[in-house]
């Protein structure tokens, strides 16, 4: 029988598992070690998704059957770069893949962005996640309006989030601390402002719909801003689902003004050139743009929301790691269909930017284990058993898939009555829970 292919995944987020998933319906032994830089695994389906998504999570239960698998171990708490290298992983592992995302902000690039109140999307769900890196953002809600840059689904998910009532949000996992800042402010106005047209904004049709069921919120769009029809997509599903968007959005506009005490104005053509105030913001001037050749080009007419938060949601960026060819621009792995270098693969948003859905992940996953395969025919490396000598050797206190299962099982414990969870939302916590 052949020797079991070593693979390292670094990421335990949808690409990690995928990719896994995709290793163990190859009929061929692997040994698959999941490294993860957090004590709990699921990347941006913990971090990520938002708290009142909660169906959206369930997905969890599939990556929990990966894990459990017996080819399967995970490393938890262990960051690699910190920890241990992309190098040294190669020497231990036939194939190393990395699926570490894009986990940090893309910047505006204009005056004013780093004033108080500018939050990017990456750190102001992350805050509101409890994820470790974020949670203590302590932004500062205490403000009358708020300016989300971008017209994507985390861009509509951070201003649904802004709006709900607490009763609208029982059943979530928004940390205690995130609530009580954000149902008690006194926010009444959400701007979400994207540069293109309504045709072009990237949140999905039921994110959308959802923004006209809230309790206490309005939508608002404006009709002037709204084409007729969907044209130049030659996509068919592409137009489909487009189509879906403008009917929505002109449903919206009909309603005109809803007696509700908050709003959310949904604003098209607009670019965003300066945030200004003094140490703090106090709004954000654009200019008005056109399409024109399928680029967005201004007009010369400007125009200013006063806010006192600003949250841009304009993408996501990964990092260099050592090692591993990066392009800067895009802030992603450099890569050949998936392809690092010889046994360095990389997969989900650090191969291809952030892009997609959840399951967009899979395809990624399906074909670097067919490049695995294609390049082992068995394996040769040794794998989990040195790499937890040499991590024992550095004092590395690692997280077991078992210590996990402790940190969920606390989570739940101490959850209020009809949600699913609390989390913790240190590592200190965290890692004090499996104790």
């Amino acid at each position: 029988m052949p020797k079991a292919i070593t693979v390292a995944i670094v990421g335990s987020g949808p690409a990690g598992f995928y990719t896994a998933e995709a290793l163990l319906r190859l009929g061929r032994p692997v040994e698959i070690d999941i490294i993860e830089r957090l004590p709990t695994p699921y990347g941006l389906i913990r971090g990520g998704v938002a708290p009142d998504h909660e169906k959206t999570k369930n997905v969890t239960r599939k990556y929990e059957e990966i894990a459990l698998d017996p080819s399967v171990r995970y490393f938890g708490n262990v960051e690699v770069g910190r920890d241990v290298s992309v190098a040294e992983l190669s020497d231990l592992y036939d194939a190393v893949v990395l699926a570490v995302g894009t986990p940090f902000d893309r910047r505006l690039g204009i005056p004013g962005e780093d004033k108080k109140g500018v939050h990017g999307a990456a750190a102001f769900v992350g805050w509101y996640n409890a994820h470790p890196d974020f949670h203590a953002l302590v932004p500062d809600l205490n403000v009358r309006a708020a300016v989300v840059i971008g017209v994507g689904n985390v861009a509509i998910d951070i201003a649904r989030l802004l709006v709900k009532t607490p009763a609208e949000m029982v059943s979530s996992d928004l940390p205690d601390y995130a609530a009580r800042v954000i149902q008690g402010s006194p926010l009444t106005d959400v701007y979400m402002v994207g540069r293109r047209g309504p045709n072009d904004a990237k949140f999905t049709n039921v994110e959308l719909r959802e923004m006209g069921e809230l309790e206490n919120c309005a939508p608002v769009v404006d009709g002037v801003q709204l084409p007729q029809t969907v044209e130049d997509e030659p996509s068919e599903r592409d137009r489909r689902l487009k189509a879906k968007n403008l009917a929505t959005l002109w449903e919206f506009a009909r309603r005109g003004r809803e007696k509700k005490p908050k709003r959310v104005h949904f604003l098209f053509y607009a670019f965003p050139v300066e945030i200004f105030g003094g140490a703090c913001v106090e709004g954000v001037r654009f200019e008005r743009t056109k399409v024109e050749g399928g680029r967005s080009v201004g007009t010369g007419e400007y125009f200013s929301i006063p806010c006192g938060l600003v949250l841009p949601s304009i993408g996501y960026r990964g990092i260099a790691l050592a090692g591993v060819p990066f392009d800067d621009v895009a802030g992603i792995a450099i890569s050949n269909e998936g392809r690092v270098a010889p046994g360095l693969y990389a997969v989900g948003w650090i191969r291809r930017g952030p892009s997609g859905v959840i399951a967009t992940n899979r395809p990624d996953g399906v074909k670097v284990a067919g490049h695995i395969a294609a390049d082992f025919a068995e394996g040769a490396k040794p794998g989990r058993t040195q790499l937890a000598g040499l991590l024992s050797s550095r004092r590395v206190r690692t997280v077991t898939f078992a210590d996990w299962k402790k940190i969920e099982a606390v989570e739940i414990g101490a959850a209020p009555p009809g949600a699913q969870r609390r989390k913790l939302a240190s590592i200190e916590q965290l890692l004090a829970a499996i104790d």
